[in-house]
């Protein structure tokens, strides 16, 4: 049976409920707050900052780090083993990579703009979200950026294109099986910053694949923005 209706009454391209909030940690340099369905991601910011040891210093620049960990009780299975595990290094790395494009640290030599992104409760997407945060906390603490980068999975059930898988979609025992493609998106420069992918799809599907997801970025980083200008707006640093 084709899967034409999903398992939680979405549309097909309908992305989960989100919230987004700028500044929900006090002691950060600047910080972030993205939920979206189940899953939420909070990202704490602290630098520029000196970096040691200082054989890893960079004098032509500051260097970007992240660190991301889903704690051991986040998860939709099984406990979550704590630390940097083979799986927490690789989206550590790969969410460097996505937020980099839009990182300015060439006025910040020698120094290291420290990122930690911690998952509390997780059902898919959580890279994703680990992005979204990350991108308004660094916004937050004053990191110069050429923009924000919002992320979203998109793929396919069944042979049918959808955007923002769940936990469940993601386990869906079908057919053609399922292809979960977790995307970072800049919107000024129209950049893709992150294209990972799990299963197999047609080149045909991919395309639409990307063409929605996109889209679903656009709308993703309307809610990213309006987060932090809700907190300047109360803060009384500024509006816009």
């Amino acid at each position: 049976m084709a899967y034409t209706k999903r398992l939680d009454g979405r549309g097909l391209k309908e992305i989960r409920p989100i919230v987004a909030k700028a500044g929900v940690i006090k002691n950060a340099d600047g910080s972030g707050y993205f939920k979206i369905g189940n899953t939420i991601a909070y990202a704490a910011v602290y630098g520029p900052r000196e970096l040691h040891p200082k054989f890893l210093q960079d004098p032509s620049t500051g260097i970007l780090r992240c660190n991301y960990n889903m704690m051991p009780f986040s998860g939709m299975g099984n406990r979550v083993k704590p630390g940097q595990n083979r799986r927490a290094k690789e989206i550590s790395m790969v969410t460097e990579k996505a937020l980099l494009p839009v990182v300015d640290l060439k006025d910040f030599p020698n120094a290291v703009v420290d990122v930690f992104i911690e998952l509390p409760q997780t059902d898919a997407g959580s890279r994703c979200a680990g992005i979204c945060a990350a991108s308004i906390a660094l916004a937050d603490a004053g990191i110069p950026m050429k923009d924000l980068v919002s992320a979203v999975s998109v793929g396919t059930v069944d042979g049918t294109t959808v955007v923002d898988l769940d936990y469940l979609e993601e386990a869906y025992e079908c057919e053609q099986g399922v292809a979960d493609i977790p995307i970072a998106y800049i919107p000024s420069t129209q950049e893709i910053s992150l294209l990972q992918m799990d299963g197999e799809i047609t080149k045909d599907m991919l395309v639409e694949a990307l063409k929605i997801g996109q889209e679903a970025c656009k709308e993703i980083i309307e809610i990213q923005k309006r987060a932090l200008k809700e907190k300047y707006s109360v803060s009384g640093e500024g509006n816009e």
